[in-house]
């Protein structure tokens, strides 16, 4: 059907209208917005190139990131065809997907210990040694198992530059740009794991297939050591650890000449409240460092910040899109390679495109309404896919014995012959009553009754080989292309805030004496609530069905909104040292002090829920 580009405008006008009312609502009336500061981002570039170098340069550790997290939906398509036992065994699939991310749980972790102990550029050059030899590992597997350590390495590196990346971005940058340039190496993310989607399209007919998808990986990783090797450290680190010199002769190359000295003075002023603090220069061991980071009120409130959007960021449900994203196109009921792969590289470009938005808008809008509007798009996206998915299965083509008998008595599946209810049988309770039943379509129409066969790759080219359709994942759907659709309102929903918003959170949320313990905790909570989500996906929808594992993904969708909008202050445009005051004076959104009023409680005195309101 033709769709009028009008109400498409409409459409879209709609939601971007509907999404901000529901946000201005929450908040307590209308606000006035800022003049963006994108334009400044882009003067302050071209008057500093050297800026653009070192953000460009750090950010191709957001290019891997991305890349070793999106290109293995694609290809573990292909290596379920290659290895009998991961296309049989949900757990294994779930596994390699999922071990880059428990990997990235320990790098995230060790990358924090390294981050304030040996500096930001060496972290990020570990980083890129351990892309490199996880791409080869994979591409060199000759068994599952292989296959995992290879993802293990990899993602020992995703989790290091997860987090090294933006802070050294966020550190090398001027606060007044700062939110636009760390917003490029969100972009750099997302447009990794679109470009995983290309490689994945361009190698789909090569020998080797998810060989040359996994193992390419391991080219920008050289590229990004090399260009580490000519840059220079954080100044801000450098500054902390006593090298002055060193810090004030690249801060020249950062600020203009009539900024320069009030940067300084700025990072004098805190390190010296570090050093009263800590009672020494002289660095203290990790664990008290962890304990005398806790003992202080602005560390915990920070933390408790960038914790909440790391784990809200998860619980969406996004990397279920990022890693299975060909997957659930199949269970909306595309069940050819090809096109799975095609239609997720839509979802893709629009994760790509949504980066921009967050890099034009985050100095203008602020973090912490980019974050919550994204949340209202989220859950309304999920709740309707949800539905989607509950049409389609109540939709589902049943199954015909003679159909079935077709391909020969011993083809059909056993969990089909042996059921009481056979007659009843659709698509769908075929392929849920076993791993070892396969749907093939049938030969006049996709939508009339087909065949519930074994699984194995014989029935499966007989199937094709009578220009039929065999189904694994999903079963023919005439709502499935509504799927696609919601999938890419959902990625419009989710990119231009909580998929950039939280690493910017995270990278300025800290005081810079603990922002490397700091900023490596909250990675680590993302990474585990990233592992926990990968790694159950695939249960849950067997277990639950789409529609249900998809309205799951709402209610926590809800969950973390709720403490989004209770806990996250706004950082848009504060230096460091006023992040910090404004956390030791405590943050209460006004709408909630407005409540806590209602119910008998006082305020906190002199609290900045004035000035944050405002943003």
């Amino acid at each position: 059907m033709k769709r009028d580009p009008f109400c498409i405008a409409f459409i879209l006008y709609f939601w971007s209208g509907l999404v901000t009312v529901l946000y201005r609502a929450m908040e307590g009336g209308a606000h006035k917005l800022d003049k963006t500061e994108f334009t400044q981002c882009w003067q302050t570039v071209w008057k500093k190139p050297y800026i653009a170098r070192l953000a460009a340069s750090a950010g191709i550790g957001g290019l891997l990131f991305g890349y070793d997290t999106g290109v293995i939906s694609g290809a573990l398509l292909y290596i379920r065809e290659d290895f009998e036992s991961v296309d049989r065994k949900t757990w294994l699939q779930e596994t390699i997907v999922s071990m880059a991310v428990a990997g990235a749980i320990i790098g995230a972790a060790i990358g924090g210990w390294m981050n304030d102990n040996f500096g930001r550029r060496k972290s990020i050059l570990v980083a890129d040694f351990l892309f490199f030899v996880g791409a080869i590992i994979m591409a060199a597997a000759p068994a599952p198992w292989v296959l995992i350590i290879g993802r293990i390495f990899v993602g020992l590196g995703v989790g290091m530059a997860s987090m090294t990346s933006p802070l050294y971005i966020s550190e090398a940058s001027p606060a007044k740009i700062r939110g636009a340039l760390v917003s490029t190496n969100g972009l750099l993310i997302t447009g990794g794991q679109f470009l995983s989607y290309l490689i994945n399209l361009m190698f789909t007919k090569a020998p080797g297939t998810w060989r040359w998808m996994l193992g390419i990986a391991g080219v920008p990783a050289v590229v990004q050591f090399a260009l580490m090797l000519s840059l220079p450290e954080s100044p801000r680190w450098l500054y902390r650890k006593n090298k002055k010199d060193e810090a004030v002769a690249i801060l020249k190359k950062i600020y203009s000449d009539d900024e320069v000295e009030n940067e300084v003075e700025a990072l004098r002023l805190s390190v010296e409240a570090e050093i009263a603090e800590e009672g020494s220069i002289k660095e203290v061991g990790f664990v008290k460092k962890i304990k005398k980071a806790w003992s202080s009120d602005v560390f915990r409130r920070g933390l408790y910040a960038g914790i909440t959007v790391q784990v809200a960021q998860q619980f969406v449900g996004i990397n279920t899109v990022m890693y299975y994203s060909p997957t659930i196109v199949q269970l909306a009921g595309f069940a050819s390679n090809q096109t799975a792969l095609a239609l997720s590289l839509i979802t893709s470009g629009l994760n790509a495109v949504g980066s921009i938005v967050s890099i034009t808008f985050v100095d203008r809008f602020g973090r912490r309404r980019m974050m919550i509007v994204s949340m209202f798009g989220i859950i309304i996206c999920l709740i309707v896919l949800s539905g989607v998915f509950w049409a389609a299965a109540a939709q589902s083509p049943s199954v015909g014995r003679l159909e079935s008998a077709h391909f020969g008595g011993n083809s059909t599946c056993s969990s089909y012959v042996t059921a009481s209810d056979a007659s009843s049988w659709s698509c769908m309770s075929c392929l849920s009553a076993s791993p070892d039943c396969a749907f093939c379509s049938n030969g006049v129409s996709k939508y009339h009754p087909g065949a519930c066969l074994n699984s194995n790759s014989n029935l499966r080219s007989e199937c094709r080989g009578e220009q039929r359709t065999w189904y694994t994942n999903g079963c023919p759907s005439r709502v499935g292309f509504l799927a696609v659709i919601l999938l890419g309102l959902y990625i419009i929903s989710y990119s231009p805030g909580m998929g950039t918003v939280p690493w910017i959170v995270n990278s300025e949320i800290y005081p810079l004496r603990h922002r490397g313990v700091g900023g490596g905790m909250a990675a680590v909570s993302n990474w585990v609530s990233n592992l926990i989500v990968s790694q159950s996906f695939l249960s849950l929808t067997e277990a639950l069905g789409s529609a249900g594992t998809f309205l799951l993904f709402a209610g926590f969708s809800f969950i973390g909104l709720v403490f989004i909008y209770r806990l996250v202050p706004e950082t848009k445009g504060l230096p460091f040292e006023e992040v910090e005051k404004m956390l030791e004076r405590g943050y209460e959104p006004k709408s909630w002090v407005s409540f806590k009023k209602m119910l008998g409680f006082k305020p906190q005195e002199k609290s900045t829920n004035e000035a944050q309101n405002k943003c």
